[in-house]
C-alpha cells in the first residue's frame, strides 16, 4: 500500500541548489522583518499586521491595545475609513483583500460592549497644552498627549465634539452613540473640552490658559461658493448646511426634486439624505464622468441603489425657479471641455457640494504664519506653523482630508508637541523595506475569499438613518484575520525548519522564532524559498577578517 504524503511544504528540488553549496559556503540564509503593505499604507500608522495576529489568536482585547497606540478610535475607524490598507493588501493578487476595516470595526464595538480601559501610564510632568477644534485630529491629539503625560484642554467652537465626524458623516455611516462612546473614552481620560467656546485670539487664549503649546484643527466647515446666473426665486442650501440642519433634527425645505451640484462623497451623502427626508427625485449633477468621480465607488454605488440618478458629464450655466440648463460636457484628457450642447433638467432645490473650506483668518494676525493661496496653513515637518510653539493640522493644512489622515495628523503633531515641550528631538524610527506580492513564495494553495458584510436592501435604508451595513460575527472575524498572509515577517510556519535538508535551523520556542547553526547551513536556500512571507533573505557569506 503506497503511503501518503501528508507533508504541507512541497518537496525541495535539490538538483537546482549548486550554486551556493559545496566545501565553502558563497551565501547564508537571514531572518528579516519587511513592512506590510497594509501597515506602509495606513494614514494613522497603525501596526495592522500586529494586532490582526493577535485576534487570530482570539486575543481580542490585545489586538485592540495594539490599535490603541496609534489610533484612538477603531470602531469609527471600522465604518467610515475608506481603507487604504485593503488596497495595498498583497492578499488582492489571490482573491481578495482582508476585510481590515470589519474586524476593526468588530474590535472597536467590543471595546465598548464590554467597556474596555486604555492601559497606559499617565506620568503628569506640568505641561498644558490647547488644542483648538474637537474634531478626529484634535481628539486625536489630545488622545496621545495625554498618553505622553501632558494635561489637554479643547475649546470646540461647536454645540458637540466631534466635528465632521458629527456633522458631516450621516448616522447611516456612522450611529451617534457610536461616536458618543469613543470621544467618551477620551474625556474619560482626563481630556476637558469646552463646548461653545470660539477662539479669536490664538496667542490671547494661550496666555490666559498658560498653555504652553497649541494644536489648531479647525475642519472645513465652509462650503465653496460658485457663480451661477439665478434669480432670486430659486432655493439654495450649501452641502454642510444641510446636513447640519438634518443633524440637528430639523427639517429643510427641499421641495419633492432635489439637485446635487458636485461628485465627491459629500455630494453622494447629501443626495442619499435628501432621499431619507423625503424627496422623490434626487439627481446629481457632475462635470466629469465616473471614472474621474472624486466620490469613492461604492459610495456611488450606493446611492444608485437608493434611487438617486446622476447626471454625468454636465455642468449648470443658467437657473431659474425650477429649471436648470445644463451644458453637456466632454472630456479631453481627463479635463472637461464645453460641447455647445445644452439640455434643460426640473428641480425645486439645488444643494451645493462643490468642496469645503477651512476659515483660517483668525489666524492671520499671528506674525510669522504663512498661507496657501486656498486658506490652508503651511506648516514644517514637525506639523509646527511659522510662529514657536503654534501646532497645526487636519482639514486646515494642504493635505488629503478624510477622519483616517486626522487622526494620524493628531498623533503625528502629539509627538512632535511632545518633543518640543521636552526640548528633544522626535526621531522617527527607520521603516523596513516594503513586501510585495512578487516578493512572497507561497507554497501552499488558497481559495479563501472575503467575508461581506451584511447590508440592508435600498428599500429599507430609505426608511430613516438605521445603519446600512452589520459588523461580522467573531467566527467571520475569525476566519477573515486568519487569511493574513503575515507579509514579511515570519509566523512560525514551521516551512523552513521542516524544508532544511542540513537540520541547520532552530526553533527557539513559541514567540521566539528561530535562529540558524551555520555549522550546518551551506547557504542552499531552500529555507529562503519555502518561507511564504519572505522573512528570510540570502545575503552574501561575510568575508572572515
Amino acid at each position: 500500500m503506497k503511503r501518503q504524503n501528508k507533508d504541507k511544504t512541497s518537496p525541495p528540488d535539490l538538483t537546482g541548489h549548486s550554486i551556493g553549496t559545496g566545501p565553502i559556503r558563497t551565501q547564508r540564509p537571514v531572518y528579516v522583518d519587511l513592512l506590510p503593505p497594509c501597515n506602509h499604507a495606513c494614514p494613522a500608522g497603525e501596526n495592522i499586521q500586529a494586532w490582526l495576529a493577535l485576534a487570530q489568536d482570539k486575543k481580542f482585547e490585545e489586538a485592540w491595545q495594539v490599535i490603541m497606540q496609534d489610533n484612538p478610535m477603531p470602531a469609527i475607524m471600522g465604518r467610515v475609513c475608506y481603507h487604504p490598507c485593503e488596497d495595498g493588501c498583497n492578499r488582492t493578487a489571490i482573491d481578495s483583500p482582508v476585510s481590515i476595516h470589519a474586524i476593526e470595526r468588530f474590535l472597536g464595538d467590543e471595546a465598548i460592549h464590554k467597556n474596555w480601559k486604555v492601559r497606559f501610564e499617565k506620568k503628569p510632568d506640568g505641561k498644558r497644552v490647547l488644542i483648538i477644534g474637537a474634531g478626529p485630529s484634535g481628539l486625536s491629539a489630545a488622545y496621545h498627549l495625554t498618553r505622553m503625560g501632558h494635561s489637554v484642554e479643547i475649546h470646540e467652537a461647536g454645540p458637540i465634539a466631534g466635528g465632521m465626524m458629527h456633522f458631516g458623516i450621516p448616522a447611516y455611516r456612522l450611529p451617534r452613540h457610536i461616536l458618543d462612546h469613543e470621544i467618551q473614552r477620551i474625556t474619560a481620560m482626563g481630556v476637558k473640552i469646552v463646548l461653545n467656546h470660539k477662539v479669536e485670539d490664538v496667542l490671547s487664549e494661550k496666555k490666559t490658559g498658560g498653555f504652553d503649546a497649541v494644536f489648531i484643527a479647525v475642519g472645513a466647515h465652509l462650503s465653496k461658493k460658485i457663480d451661477i446666473p439665478s434669480n432670486d426665486a430659486v432655493k439654495i442650501f450649501d452641502a454642510i448646511t444641510f446636513l447640519k440642519q438634518v443633524e440637528q433634527g430639523e427639517k429643510p425645505k427641499i421641495g419633492r426634486r432635489v439637485a446635487i451640484y458636485g461628485g465627491g462623497n459629500t455630494a453622494m451623502d447629501v443626495a442619499r439624505t435628501a432621499k431619507r427626508m423625503g424627496a422623490s427625485e434626487a439627481m446629481v449633477i457632475y462635470r466629469r464622468d465616473k471614472e474621474h468621480m472624486s466620490a469613492h465607488e461604492f459610495e456611488a454605488e450606493e446611492a444608485l441603489e437608493e434611487g438617486v440618478k446622476i447626471n454625468w458629464l454636465r455642468t449648470i450655466k443658467t437657473m431659474d425657479e425650477n429649471t436648470f440648463t445644463v451644458e453637456i460636457m466632454q472630456l479631453v484628457d481627463g479635463k472637461p471641455i464645453p460641447t455647445g450642447q445644452f439640455e434643460t433638467l426640473e428641480a425645486d432645490t439645488l444643494i451645493l457640494a462643490v468642496g469645503q473650506d477651512t476659515d483660517t483668518t483668525f489666524l492671520k494676525r499671528i506674525k510669522g504664519i504663512e498661507f496657501k493661496q486656498d486658506g490652508t496653513v503651511i506648516v514644517n515637518s514637525e506639523m509646527m506653523t511659522g510662529y514657536e510653539g503654534i501646532f497645526a493640522g487636519g482639514d486646515m493644512i494642504p493635505s488629503e482630508r478624510s477622519v483616517t489622515v486626522a487622526i494620524g495628523h493628531g498623533k503625528k503633531a502629539a509627538r512632535n508637541i511632545d518633543a518640543f515641550l521636552r526640548r528633544t528631538p522626535y526621531l522617527k524610527a527607520p521603516k523596513h523595506p516594503i513586501v510585495g506580492p512578487e516578493k512572497l513564495h507561497l507554497w501552499y494553495k488558497t481559495n479563501a475569499p472575503q467575508k461581506e458584510q451584511a447590508s440592508l436592501d435600498a428599500q429599507k435604508r430609505l426608511e430613516g438613518f438605521d445603519e446600512i451595513k452589520a459588523g461580522l460575527s467573531e467566527e467571520e472575524v475569525l476566519f477573515e484575520s486568519q487569511r493574513c498572509l503575515s507579509c514579511g515577517n515570519c509566523f512560525e510556519c514551521d516551512g523552513c525548519y521542516a524544508a532544511c535538508p542540513e537540520e541547520a535551523i532552530i526553533k527557539l520556542g513559541p514567540g521566539k522564532r528561530y535562529e540558524y547553526n551555520f555549522d550546518r547551513c551551506t547557504g542552499c536556500a531552500i529555507c529562503y524559498e519555502q518561507c511564504p512571507c519572505h522573512a528570510i533573505e540570502m545575503i552574501p557569506e561575510p568575508k572572515k577578517i
